[in-house]
């Protein structure tokens, strides 16, 4: 059964990609980081934010896999992605199709 946690920068399935389609897998879980693109990222910020993943998932090792489990993990990497946005380190997508400003106002230097 395919699980998932969605939240507005963050998108967690239990599946693996085939053919651009999501196929379920109770053991793999997919991470797909802002997929409309709302945000500007650089390798470290996007390196950064899997190995947060990472440490959560391990953090849950050993519970069950269930869709709770999931969104606790969506919603504190999503909160991690808010943290890089205040400190700098990432910046919202002006040219992107979206304007959404829901982890606060952008900063104008």
């Amino acid at each position: 059964m395919l699980l998932k946690s969605t939240t507005r920068h963050i998108h967690i399935y239990t599946a693996v990609v085939e053919d651009n389609e999501l196929v379920p897998a109770d053991q793999v879980l997919t991470l797909d980081v802002d997929p409309d693109n709302e945000l500007n990222w650089n390798e470290d910020t996007l390196e950064q934010v899997y190995r947060q993943f990472d440490n959560l998932v391990e953090s849950y090792s050993g519970e069950d896999l269930t869709e709770y489990n999931l969104r606790r993990i969506g919603s504190d990497l999503e909160y991690f992605v808010r943290s890089l946005l205040q400190s700098g380190q990432i910046s919202y997508n002006l040219n992107s199709r979206v304007l959404n400003y829901s982890m606060g106002l952008p900063h104008v230097g």
